[in-house]
């Protein structure tokens, strides 16, 4: 999008080196952290205003030669960041490069995975907040009991060790795969898209010199930047370092880590994601719903791309949404049911019920019933996100326990399906496969466990 713009916004996240040196400086966890690793190291608030005690910083000990981060190298950080908030190139010259991203055939969905607003950059710090208050899930003992024979056997959460994770276009993936693996006691090594290299070089040039002014080995993250693909498949054969690889982006690349990957993969899924407006729906919440689950953001993978409509409410209902819809300019593509429901209705192909468009597109079947429903969508789904829309409880209990996907609705947009929505600070992917992990996966899910015995002289017979 542009080297100049790019550099400079990116500058914009010197804050987030004040935000993941909170891993080491917050409450709790962090805190925690600091004291076992770097005991040298202890908390102060003196000679703090009021703004500042709410929030704990690393100093200088007596005893040491130097600390982490004083107060005034925080305060440096944080007048260096405004100082690039005002200098930053005025919204008319990043909307140039939009407009010449558009003009060189480049899809609104991919312009909108690259474009990196106030709003977004904020967010990213955000959900590295929400991580610094999780709790560390490495080390917890999820069971412990005792056999007859006297000895106690628990269960230890784990770090899963050397992760990869191989994606595309979109550079928050890259901070928040970082503070995801960082706190569950990873290693990571990242290789992003051709598409957004120079804002993962800077993101990453940020997070390794946090890692080294924070006393840590800076390659706990490591950036492949070449982008040719020859070293994505070296990477995928490379069991003897990496533990797991993750792959997140379109089902292209999804396919290619997962049929040639000799090391273990978890599977992120694309998202053919369906809303089934059920004959007792509100028309105004369905309304609502489709709109922000299809066009708040178009190119994700929790989008809505199918609906679904009972026919007994067709003939009222789908000119509605196809109003609604239409706002943004959406293309309806319906079953015989659908077009005589309203004219603008394109027929739909047999294709259109399994295609995530990641596009002004959607695709709209009618169904008799709930069952009807429920198989249409078992059939053509990738297992992400499914959401229904109805007053009646029992129709929202049948399509909760019925429908195969990682994330089931009733009566809410599917945009949710987000580690950061889930309260995870963040995620690295949505799972779609059935063992280890499903759906959103935050911390927890960057673990695996091993098995813990404790004995006084046990042997066997």
């Amino acid at each position: 999008m542009g080297d100049d713009i790019v550099k400079k916004k990116m500058i914009v996240l010197i804050a987030f080196i004040y935000i993941a040196s909170m891993l080491f400086c917050g409450d709790g966890v962090g805190k925690k952290f600091v004291e076992e690793k770097f005991p040298h190291l202890t908390y102060s608030d003196k000679e703090c205003d009021d703004s500042k005690k709410k929030e704990l910083r690393i100093v200088e000990d007596e005893d040491t030669a130097g600390g982490i981060l004083s107060y005034e190298e925080l305060a440096a950080m944080e007048n260096e960041n405004a100082s690039v908030r005002n200098n930053m190139l005025p919204d008319t010259d990043q909307l140039a490069f939009v407009d010449e991203a558009e003009k060189n055939g480049m899809k609104p969905a991919l312009i909108d995975r690259l474009t990196l607003t106030d709003a977004r950059i904020e967010g990213m710090a955000e959900g590295l907040r929400q991580l610094v208050a999780l709790e560390d899930p490495v080390g917890e003992i999820t069971s412990m009991k005792q056999r007859p024979n006297g000895l106690m056997i628990g269960y230890k959460k784990v770090p899963l060790g050397v992760i990869a994770i191989i994606y595309e276009s979109r550079p928050n993936v890259t901070v928040d795969a970082f503070g995801l693996t960082f706190k569950s006691g990873n290693a990571v090594i990242l290789r992003g898209g051709s598409d957004s290299i120079n804002s993962n070089i800077k993101l990453v040039e940020i997070i390794r010199d946090t890692l080294i002014r924070a006393g840590v080995c800076e390659d706990a993250v490591i950036l492949i930047s070449d982008t040719d693909r020859k070293y994505v498949n070296e990477l995928m054969k490379m069991n003897e370092y990496v533990d797991v690889i993750i792959p997140r982006g379109g089902a292209g690349l999804i396919k290619n880590v997962v049929n040639n990957s000799t090391v273990p993969v978890i599977e992120t899924g694309t998202g053919n994601c369906h809303i089934y407006v059920h004959e007792d729906a509100d028309f105004k919440m369905a309304c609502d719903i489709i709109y922000n689950a299809k066009t708040q953001r178009i190119g994700v993978c929790n989008a809505c791309e199918s609906l679904v409509v009972n026919k007994k409410i067709a003939k009222e209902f789908i000119p509605l949404v196809v109003d609604r819809l239409k706002e943004k300019n959406v293309e309806v593509r319906g079953d015989e049911t659908a077009c005589e429901a309203d004219s603008r209705i394109v027929p739909a192909t047999q294709q259109d019920w399994g295609t995530e468009y990641l596009d002004y597109i959607i695709s709209l079947k009618t169904v008799d019933t709930i069952d009807e429903a429920i198989e249409h969508i078992n059939k053509y789904n990738t297992g992400h996100s499914e959401s229904i829309i109805t007053n009646d409880y029992n129709a929202s209990r049948k399509f909760l326990d019925e429908i195969d996907a990682a994330a089931v609705y009733v009566n809410a947009s599917t945009r949710f399906t987000d580690g950061f929505e889930f309260g995870f600070g963040a995620e690295i992917g949505i799972s779609t496969q059935k063992i280890h992990a499903r759906g959103p996966m935050g911390l927890s899910a960057l673990t695996t466990g091993k098995y813990v015995i404790l004995g006084n002289g046990q042997v066997r017979k």
